[in-house]
C-alpha cells in the first residue's frame, strides 16, 4: 500500500509539473532598456515638434484597446523635444501597448490625433513606430 501511495504521489507530481509552463509573455511597462521612437504621421507626413507646438505621446500598458483620449487614462505621457520629428519614449519593457499621439499639423493649422496598438517582444534597443493621425 505504501508503494501504491508513493507511485500515486510521483504520478501526481509529474502531472502537475508537466502542466506548468513558464510564462514567457512580456509585461509592458517602465524599467526596461527599450526605446520607442514615435513619429506621428498625418497623410504619411511626419508632424515635427516646434517651440509652441510639441507632439504628445500617451502610452497605455498591457492593452491593445483604445482607452480614450483623456491623458489620465494612460500610464505614461511624453512630450517631444522642439526641433525633432519624433518623440523618444525611453525605459520600456517588451509587451503590449496602446500608443496615442496628439500634435499640430502646421501645414493646415489643425490639431491631429490618433492611435494604434503596438506589441513587441524586443527587450532592448530602439524601435521606430509611425502612428497615423488625423484631424
Amino acid at each position: 500500500m505504501k508503494i501504491v501511495r508513493q507511485l500515486l504521489f510521483i504520478f501526481a507530481s509529474v502531472a502537475l509539473l508537466s502542466g506548468c509552463e513558464e510564462d514567457d509573455k512580456c509585461t509592458a511597462g517602465t524599467g526596461g532598456n527599450l526605446t520607442l521612437v514615435v513619429r506621428p504621421q498625418h497623410h504619411g507626413t511626419t508632424i515635427p515638434n516646434q517651440d509652441a507646438y510639441r507632439d504628445t505621446i500617451m502610452i497605455k500598458f498591457n492593452t491593445q484597446e483604445f482607452p480614450g483620449a483623456n491623458p489620465s487614462s494612460y500610464d505614461l505621457v511624453v512630450v517631444g523635444d522642439s526641433g525633432e520629428d519624433h518623440v523618444h519614449v525611453e525605459g520600456l519593457t517588451c509587451g503590449d501597448y496602446y500608443i496615442y499621439a496628439v500634435g499640430l499639423d502646421t501645414a493646415i493649422m489643425a490639431q491631429v490625433f490618433g492611435g494604434m496598438p503596438y506589441s513587441t517582444d524586443q527587450t532592448s534597443g530602439e524601435l521606430n513606430v509611425n502612428v497615423p493621425v488625423k484631424e
